[in-house]
């Protein structure tokens, strides 16, 4: 999910919910947040609800759009994805928020990258960059580098950013550890993806890292061949969707978590898991590579 609001307490959603009503009741406004518990209930009335009543806001409109990209791309639906994803870029550019333009490529870059779609991942990162240098775009847009396996601009894009905020601690504790993990992991370096990662530990369960330590670090695990180990990591996704959002990372480890049981050789489990993932993605864009994946690998299994 874009971060313009904070994500909803973690699976505390009665709370969360009381709290926003209260808030709405002094007159502010919570339209995030309850975009955002819509989701995690499943209540697509609500989640449309939100983001009809801000259409046409300008500084705010895009920020809905956005969100509405990313929980396409939680479905797998990347052409609806895309669309959603250039309207809110557009309405930023409006409001000559170019920044927040730039934020939205970045993210974009970031989905389509964790799905396969190389091209379109280095076309929103390209866009992101040209718009601008900020640090969430930085981040993203090395993340999308290295998830493809562009390793050297990965690496330019990390060396950047590390230049660019030196004392920022949500970079030294995040980002970089994040980053510099996803790198090694492309190197087939995986003890060392572990090492990096090490430094996130006591932050990945914030609104910034989003437990992406967690799912680097449960993909080395699996790259290891320590399929007891790499699940607990993709649990922790699943056991935190207040964090996770609509993040893609929130259905891909349900996926990461069937490939952890094959290693096991649990084939019950790994077939519900795989099973879990497809039912989350039964309406997604059929030429999605990791989706082609996923249904090979399921095959197998029958």
């Amino acid at each position: 999910m874009v971060n313009e609001r904070p994500p909803a307490p973690n699976n505390r959603l009665e709370e969360a919910r009381a709290a926003a009503e209260a808030a709405r009741a002094r007159k502010l406004d919570v339209s995030g947040g309850l975009y955002l518990l819509g989701f995690l209930q499943n209540d697509g009335d609500a989640m449309k609800q939100q983001v009809a009543f801000n259409m046409g806001k300008a500084g705010v409109e895009d920020v809905f759009l956005a969100n509405e990209a990313s929980t396409a791309a939680y479905s797998g639906q990347f052409g609806k994805a895309r669309e959603f994803s250039r309207r809110a870029i557009s309405s930023a550019k409006r409001a000559e928020e170019n920044e927040t333009a730039a934020t939205y490529e970045a993210n974009a870059a970031l989905y389509e990258s964790l799905s396969g779609n190389a091209a379109e991942a280095r076309q929103h990162a390209a866009s992101a960059i040209k718009l601008s240098m900020g640090r969430e775009v930085q981040y993203q847009v090395a993340l999308a580098y290295a998830l493809i396996g562009d390793l050297a601009r990965a690496e330019a894009c990390t060396d950047d950013l590390d230049k660019g905020f030196p004392q920022d601690t949500i970079v030294r504790f995040n980002y970089l550890p994040i980053l510099r993990g996803q790198i090694a992991l492309g190197r087939n370096n995986f003890p060392k993806a572990i090492e990096f990662l090490q430094a996130a530990t006591s932050y990945e369960l914030g609104a910034y890292a989003q437990l992406y330590p967690a799912y680097v670090r449960g993909e080395a695990y699996l790259a290891k061949h320590q399929g007891t180990k790499a699940a607990a990591e993709f649990q922790k996704i699943l056991d935190h969707r207040g964090i996770v959002g609509n993040d893609l990372i929130g259905v891909l480890a349900h996926l990461q978590i069937g490939r952890t049981y094959l290693l096991q050789d649990d084939t019950d489990k790994a077939k519900a898991a795989y099973q879990d993932f497809l039912t989350l993605w039964k309406d997604a864009d059929p030429d999605t590579p990791i989706l082609k994946q996923a249904k090979a690998e399921y095959a197998k299994l029958q």
